[in-house]
């Protein structure tokens, strides 16, 4: 039975998770066009984790960035390999969505990598609402890069 819940990112499941999705990300894209944060990067400020767990079984992560008072971003959504066409992705992105209209966010937006590796992940994202977009926030132009929002 999953369960999903806040997290202070110091368990090593989390952190082998975390590191699996940087070296995914970094062996799919450049490396100036990996915009992946690790595990500092996600004890910012404006930054909250949530994963998602079996009893002991880490199954995935997801994490909302504050961009401003009614925008927010989705950051390292990842589920652990072996749990892969289970659910867990979407039941994270559903967890996420509810928690931005918690907070009063009008939109969430993400960014993604463009190759075919990442086709899954924007199958998820349009099938929950998103939208292709321009770059947000602090984001350039990049060829390896996908921006998508929706409104809440």
């Amino acid at each position: 039975m999953m369960h999903i819940e806040p997290d202070d990112l110091t368990r090593p499941q989390v952190h082998a998770l975390l590191a699996e999705h940087l070296a995914q990300m970094h062996a799919q894209s450049p490396a100036c066009s990996v915009h992946a944060l690790d595990i500092e990067r996600l004890r910012a400020p404006g930054i909250t984790v949530w994963t998602a767990w079996d009893g002991e079984d880490l199954l995935g992560c997801g994490a909302l960035k504050a961009l401003g008072p009614r925008h927010g971003e989705i950051k390292s959504m990842r589920t652990a390999s072996r749990h892969r066409g289970k659910g867990i992705g979407r039941a994270m992105l559903a967890h996420l969505l509810a928690v931005a209209r918690e907070r009063g966010y009008e939109r969430l937006s993400l960014e993604t990598g463009a190759t075919g590796h990442f086709l899954p992940a924007l199958q998820l994202y349009a099938s929950a609402g998103f939208q292709r977009c321009g770059p947000f926030g602090s984001y350039g132009e990049d060829p390896h890069s996908v921006f998508m929002t929706r409104e809440l």
